[in-house]
């Protein structure tokens, strides 16, 4: 067996901080759909306890920048406001005004000889498969493709920037992000934990050490989606092959986008980590949009399946975290089935600059 991540990975204040300046902070980092942004609109998205104000201007485009105005500090928009409709960004405090693309536009009462030297501090932002990523420290910042690549490839005929959100759940689970990740990549607990999951698919019964998450995971006998049924009324997505009209396929992105691919939905999950031991989940389930364009459109029967699957894995995950705080614990092990597991050391600890787990 292979040895996790060390305990204070999962429950130290101090490494936190260190994995959020060093990773978080320097990697692509999603923050939910494209869609949930009209044009001429703006909002505040969360990135780990740092504010980024996204905006989607009269063209389209969407441009990203720290929420916080350049004269005294004060944040732009309120965090826990939705996305509004802007012509322009005004500070609350002082009347300091940005355009959308983050140019210092208007500074009642004082002079400022070079608008350009004020304008907000950027942030870089891209798109992939109808998802948005933020980028705080831009100048070092990578193209995205590679992050996305495997998944790209994996579920290239899903369609994603096409799908529109047709159900949503959030939660929030007490429980380092890292852990809700481990949790995703391996079926060892599915068994013991996930039963109504496992009755629909029953290779995830057995481990999960067989499993062909490329070639997509077969269901029981006359069943092929997730939903409690495990069959649907709804059309397989268009553009899917045999196989993957019959199977399911899963896909992470690193640090934070979990994919679940059934026929004729995707589940996506994005990982808003607060601290060491707290994380938002944003789950939205996306269809074809003119399945949920449809007057009768009903997403009850997979909304259903997946808040169940997803509130046992919170459960298990916050146990998870509460026996990692214990003084007793040092640092898990991976068994042979876990190896997928293993991932989320092998693409952390460099980034970290450590070589042990």
């Amino acid at each position: 067996m292979e040895a996790a991540l060390p305990r204070e990975l999962y429950v130290d204040d101090a490494a936190w901080a260190a994995e959020r300046e060093a990773v978080l902070f320097a990697e692509w980092f999603c923050v939910g759909r494209a869609d949930r942004l009209a044009t001429s609109q703006a909002v505040a998205v969360d990135v780990a306890g740092e504010s980024v104000v996204l905006t989607c201007d009269d063209t389209g485009e969407l441009r990203a920048a720290y929420n916080v105005c350049r004269h005294r500090g004060s944040q732009l928009l309120d965090p826990a406001a939705p996305a509004c409709s802007v012509g322009a960004l005004r500070c609350p405090y002082h009347s300091w005004t940005y355009g959308l693309d983050g140019r210092l536009l208007r500074a009642p009462h004082a002079e400022v000889d070079d608008p350009t030297a004020f304008s907000l501090n950027p942030v870089a932002v891209a798109t992939w498969g109808g998802f948005v990523f933020v980028h705080l420290t831009p100048e070092a910042a990578e193209p995205l493709e590679p992050s996305v690549a495997r998944a790209q490839a994996t579920l290239a005929n899903y369609a994603l920037d096409a799908l529109v959100v047709g159900a949503s759940f959030h939660y929030e689970v007490a429980a380092n992000y890292k852990v809700l990740l481990e949790n995703y990549n391996e079926c060892y607990h599915c068994g013991p934990v996930h039963p109504e999951l496992c009755r629909l698919v029953p290779s995830f019964a057995g481990g999960g050490s067989d499993l062909d998450w490329e070639e997509g995971v077969p269901h029981r006998e006359g069943a092929w989606t997730f939903t409690t049924t495990g069959t649907t009324a709804r059309a397989p997505l268009p553009g899917l092959t045999e196989a993957e009209r019959t199977r399911h396929k899963g896909e992470l992105v690193y640090p934070n986008l979990m994919l679940s691919a059934s026929a004729d939905h995707v589940a996506a999950f994005v990982l808003l980590p607060h601290g060491p031991a707290r994380t938002t989940v944003e789950c939205s389930l996306l269809f074809a949009r003119d399945e949920v364009e449809d007057p009768g459109f009903d997403p009850s029967d997979a909304g259903e399946l997946w808040d169940l699957v997803n509130r046992q894995d919170w459960a298990v995950c916050e146990s998870v975290q509460r026996g990692m705080s214990s003084r007793s614990y040092r640092h898990g092990w991976f068994a042979p089935m876990e190896d997928e597991s293993l991932d989320i050391r092998r693409w952390l600890l460099p980034r970290l600059g450590r070589r042990d787990g």
